[in-house]
């Protein structure tokens, strides 16, 4: 018996990406190699019908597949963040891949795949949906960590994220048990209904190591050991994509489990209080000592999942999360513009074998290409929480969720964080623009590819700072409708 109709428009999205994906490992080894810039266009075409399919999500709004997934306004806008990622992080490595010399089908088919995990997580409205989503991206993610095979680095981080990353999911998995052993269901809507039958231990248990296994995966501490080394050793646009795409997804399967499940919500609240201010600092702390620039953006990385949180525990602490959540959202948004295309950046000065990573590497770019100097420049200045820009909307929206529901040494500590970020972003514009070169370093020209990706990121970052409020009323919305 097939499915109604809806449920397919429901999951369009997922259906193009994984058509796509498939196709191009179908078509990887009929083309030849130097033809493989073939196999980058396909991939493109797939994420931007995918892109297109979410119009299908808005149409169709409702549960699909006996209320495993729901098209909501919130999917969607999670949906917009993962496939224009992937769009965006295909487009950005096209010369990578070239420079390189890695095959560009296997690199673009896992992108795609990823995605769909992420889209399917976005949606999951039932928890063995999001796990089966979690594994989707993961696997994905995990070959493209170790996808430069020569690089000792790059397979060095691809164990590292397999062994943890396996952890996590059996603390996911096994959260999963308990909660059904409370509750008698895996449903996120059903939770709140099973009344007395409930086991209140066990279902907290099971919470808990749902918690955990989702705290891993948006490398929040203490879990976020393994990110430093998997972001550095990993190629550069897959640490574009690792950094953005996966965190949102995760965040996103957090923020259902909190709007649906009343327990999660006073179970998690100092949880998610505690493992943000130390993600804050841990991240912070750990970046003004890095010398190499991605792992310097690795510890940000974590820092700013720490600012994430404090809007997640802005949702935990009332009866009315939508605050919350609308600033989680935001933050995603402006925060995986800035990240992509600082991490794109990294990808093309590196030059061949990712070798001019360090900060030094740096230093005199402004002199010898001046418009990635600013490129890269407008994004750590987002990061750091410039006003005009994304980062600092971001920032003000979680900000304002936290003293909305009374959080006040929580915004403080934010305010404090943003603070000590502020010395290692400005050390890198100090080194391009206040530094001559100590040794010369070859440059490349800027392909077009690239380009077009820095000109999208570069504005999507000055448009949501000067003109949020179309981005955070779809927010505001798509918090409202989560339930």
């Amino acid at each position: 018996m097939l499915p109604p109709l809806q449920d397919l428009y429901r999951i369009a999205p997922e259906i193009v990406l994984g058509a796509f994906g498939m196709l191009v490992m179908f078509l990887a080894p009929i083309i030849p190699k130097s033809r493989h810039g073939v196999l980058s266009a396909i991939s493109l075409v797939g994420a931007a019908l995918a892109l297109a399919a979410t119009r299908f999500t808005a149409l169709y709004p409702g549960a699909a597949y006996s209320g495993l997934f729901r098209a909501d306004a919130f999917s969607l806008f999670v949906h917009l963040i993962v496939i224009g990622v992937a769009f965006l992080a295909i487009l950005g490595s096209t010369n990578y891949l070239k420079r390189e010399d890695l095959d560009a089908g296997e690199f673009c088919a896992l992108i795609l795949f990823a995605t769909a995990g992420m889209g399917v997580m976005a949606g999951a409205q039932e928890l063995l949906t999001g796990f089966i989503g979690l594994e989707m991206s993961s696997i994905a993610s995990y070959i493209l960590a170790s996808y430069r095979r020569e690089a000792p680095k790059s397979n060095e981080a691809a164990m590292k994220y397999f062994l943890l990353g396996s952890f996590a999911t059996a603390f996911f998995l096994y959260g999963i048990a308990l909660v059904y052993g409370a509750t008698g269901t895996t449903h996120l809507d059903l939770m709140g209904q099973a009344g007395a039958q409930t086991s209140a231990t066990l279902l907290k248990m099971g919470l808990g190591l749902i918690f955990v296994g989702l705290a891993f995966k948006v490398a929040a501490a203490p879990f976020q050991l393994w990110t430093p080394d998997v972001y550095e050793g990993a190629p550069a646009p897959v640490t574009a994509m690792l950094s953005t795409g996966p965190k949102a997804a995760a965040f996103a399967l957090a923020l259902r489990i909190l709007a649906n499940v009343d327990a999660a919500g006073p179970l998690w609240f100092w949880a998610l209080w505690a493992v943000a201010v130390m993600s804050m600092f841990a991240g912070n702390l750990g970046a003004i000592v890095q010398t190499n620039l991605k792992r310097m953006l690795a510890y940000s990385s974590i820092a700013h999942a720490g600012y994430i949180l404090v809007a997640l525990a802005a949702a935990a602490a009332t009866d009315h999360p939508e605050a919350g959540i609308a600033a989680a959202l935001f933050y995603l948004v402006s925060y995986a513009l800035v990240k992509l295309g600082a991490f794109l950046i990294v990808a093309h000065l590196g030059g061949v074998g990712e070798r001019n990573v360090e900060i030094e590497d740096f230093t005199g770019l402004a002199r010898r290409q001046p418009a990635m100097a600013a490129c890269l420049s407008l994004f750590l200045l987002s990061l750091l929480g410039l006003p005009v820009l994304a980062g600092f909307l971001g920032k003000f929206y979680v900000f304002n969720a936290a003293l909305e529901s009374n959080l006040i040494w929580l915004a403080i500590l934010l305010a404090l964080n943003s603070v000590i970020g502020a010395y290692y972003y400005l050390r890198v514009m100090v080194a391009m623009y206040m530094r001559e070169p100590s040794k010369p370093i070859a440059t490349e020209p800027v392909p077009w590819t690239l380009a077009v990706v820095l000109w999208i990121t570069a504005a999507g970052t000055i448009y949501a700072g000067l003109f949020p409020t179309r981005i955070i009323g779809f927010a505001a919305k798509a918090a409202v409708n989560m339930r």
